[in-house]
């Protein structure tokens, strides 16, 4: 989720935690796990800060390493361990128990999400990715601003946000149940698709899809149960030749391929280099695919630069790889 939600999910926690009689009756208690809660439900996204490498370190480890099982368990020890000296009559058991919450609920939310986290690790490097709640979704937010509202007027804040989240659990519920209504339709419009990704937008009955069979890469949005098909790419295998070889090695290549699962490529040839472009197709936006990996080589295959990331236009991407050579 983005950093918006993940904030008002925070907050929330920390209103729920009213529930519990330990924090309820202890002031002191209640002030650390509402702030610890704020903390935690941020402190999985630390690896944000990995953006200010370069995209290609952004694009390997985000939701990586900080989303895992091993960090899941130490971020409400940290957080914990930081916040006791400032309130040493806290409760740290119940301070950390509702730390784990915070930030167990924001690594679970993201697996909801289309970009997705490694949560297994380290027992699967595998993108657990459901792709039936977008980054942002304005319901979920607006459901939780409107609970905070609630609590902010007086109200009780236990049974405010356990409605707030039985209605949450019955969208994400309702999602799922588009997400698969709109896979059937897919098939249906594409018998022949042996792999088919459904990403949600901003717009409930709206989702991005992508699909290929063995013969060609399909590109399309749904609304509701209708399908509507936009590109149609034949799908071509990687070459396996030297150019092709060398640019699979550039960082920014090998992270953009690390992380995308449906993508195609393009080689242009001039007098003195080559370029090779790697596409992801989940991403339409306005006639264009704005995900991409490029690497320009000379004549001997020295990479000249290269750059991964969000681009949307064409001049945006010269300057990006005229500034960043061998990025």
């Amino acid at each position: 989720m983005d950093t918006g939600t993940h904030i008002v999910m925070g907050f929330a926690i920390g209103g729920l935690a009213a529930i519990d009689p330990v924090v309820a009756n202890d002031p002191v208690t209640a002030q650390s796990v509402l702030i610890a809660a704020v903390i935690g439900s941020q402190a999985p996204d630390a690896d944000t800060v990995l953006k200010l490498r370069n995209n290609a370190v952004y694009i390997r480890h985000h939701r990586g390493i900080t989303h895992s099982i091993p960090a899941v368990m130490l971020w409400p020890i940290l957080i914990t361990a930081a916040l006791f000296p400032f309130y040493p009559e806290a409760n740290v058991l119940h301070l950390w128990l509702w730390t784990f919450l915070a930030v167990f609920l924001h690594v679970f939310v993201d697996i909801f999400n289309s970009y997705g986290t490694q949560a297994l690790r380290p027992f699967s490097r595998k993108w657990v990715a459901l792709g039936v709640i977008n980054t942002f979704d304005p319901i979920i937010f607006g459901i939780h601003v409107i609970g905070l509202l609630i609590w902010a007027f007086g109200a009780d804040p236990v049974p405010t946000f356990l409605s707030m989240y039985a209605i949450i659990v019955v969208y994400y519920v309702v999602r799922f149940l588009l997400q698969q209504a709109v896979r059937h339709s897919i098939k249906n419009t594409i018998p022949q698709a042996d792999s088919v990704i459904i990403a949600p937008t901003m717009r409930f009955y709206q989702w991005r899809i992508a699909a290929q069979t063995k013969e060609h890469f399909y590109v399309g949005r749904a609304y509701g149960r209708s399908i509507t098909i936009y590109d149609k790419f034949k799908r071509i295998s990687i070459p396996d030749d030297e150019i092709f070889k060398k640019a699979k090695k550039d960082k920014n290549v090998s992270a953009f391929l690390s992380f995308s699962p449906i993508y195609r490529w393009e080689l242009t040839e001039t007098d003195d280099q080559y370029e090779v472009r790697f596409i992801d197709l989940r991403y339409r936006s306005n006639d264009h695919y704005p995900f991409v990996a490029v690497v320009q080589m000379d004549q001997d295959l020295n990479t000249i630069s290269s750059y991964t990331g969000w681009i949307f236009s064409e001049e945006k991407l010269k300057k990006k790889l005229d500034i960043i050579p061998n990025e």
